[in-house]
């Protein structure tokens, strides 16, 4: 499907400094054989939204030998959300689910009442020298879902909607933007779409979402000629027409929606809209009360101490 249906809002209307209401720099950490980039949650914002929680993890070289393995872990009252650049990861979680992911492909897991997973390299490529790159979010549920079952979905690429045409593409990957919508289920109303541009493209920032956020992956990019370079997460004012351009091309990330139905609080890898939900699924992870993921069940990450 081509984007040349999508109309651009006049130009020079709205400077970037009206337009943007944050611009944030992500924390980096060092993780040992790769450096993650978090967004958000930042001090200056929490959500946009309902996604609480957005990494860029790499790029990164991985020597033969090297990989990634985070052990066995438990989330609540969230859907966690990972997308590759480059790389494969491996998949498995308490529900059973086994599931490579690779560059265009979405896997989906909403932990709801909760879950535990793992993500690891797959034997076969710790033998050779590869690129992982990718990013993780999560997406906080309503209150109404918090505790629903949890469940996993994995939609490969050629599911998943494609706009392009000449110089710009983008790729629906959950809820709906420009009129095409993602297959994956999900539990509010929301977008999210990777895009690139060549050099000279623009597309424009649809206004139907109040929450609206665009995160530079790779090259830069800009608003109302104002220029932002990559691991900048631009957070914009509800409504106002923007038209993004990239005068050398860019890749990012365009995610937002509706407002969630009141604060969360964010502890470890734990969201709810209760404080006492996170205490009581801080209890049941001590105490080994949640279920194990088969396969993967000789290690685990402990609870954090603080």
């Amino acid at each position: 499907m081509t984007l040349f249906h999508i109309p651009d809002p006049m130009p020079g209307d709205i400077a970037a400094a009206d337009a943007i209401e944050t611009v944030i720099v992500p924390r980096a950490r060092d993780l040992g054989d790769f450096e993650v980039r978090r967004a958000l949650p930042s001090a200056q914002r929490q959500m946009v939204g309902p996604f609480i929680f957005f990494d860029q993890f790499g790029p990164v070289l991985m020597k033969a030998g090297q990989g990634m393995d985070v052990r066995p872990h438990p989330h609540i009252g969230l859907s966690t959300v990972s997308w590759l650049f480059d790389g494969t990861i491996q998949h498995k979680d308490s529900l059973g689910f086994d599931q490579s992911i690779k560059p265009g492909e979405l896997n989906w897991m909403t932990a709801g009442k909760g879950i535990v997973h793992s993500e690891r390299s797959l034997p076969q490529d710790r033998l050779i020298e590869r690129k992982v790159y990718g990013t993780q979010s999560w997406v906080a549920l309503p209150k109404h879902h918090e505790e629903t079952a949890p469940g996993f979905e994995h939609i490969d690429k050629a599911a998943l909607p494609l706009l392009e045409d000449k110089n710009r593409s983008v790729r629906v990957i959950a809820g709906s933007i420009f009129g095409s919508k993602s297959p994956v289920k999900t539990h509010s109303d929301l977008f999210y779409a990777e895009v690139i541009l060549q050099a000279g493209g623009k597309l424009p920032l649809p206004t139907e979402h109040v929450e609206r956020g665009i995160y530079v992956v790779e090259g830069e990019i800009e608003v109302a000629g104002d220029v932002f370079a990559a691991g900048r997460l631009l957070v914009f004012h509800p409504r106002d027409p923007i038209v993004i351009t990239s005068s050398k091309g860019a890749r990012f990330m365009m995610l937002g929606g509706e407002p969630m139905d009141g604060p969360r609080y964010i502890w470890w890898n734990f969201v709810s809209s209760s404080k006492e939900k996170i205490e009581a699924a801080k209890e049941d992870w001590k105490n080994a009360r949640f279920a194990i993921v088969p396969g993967d069940d000789k290690e685990f990450i402990p609870l954090p101490a603080v």
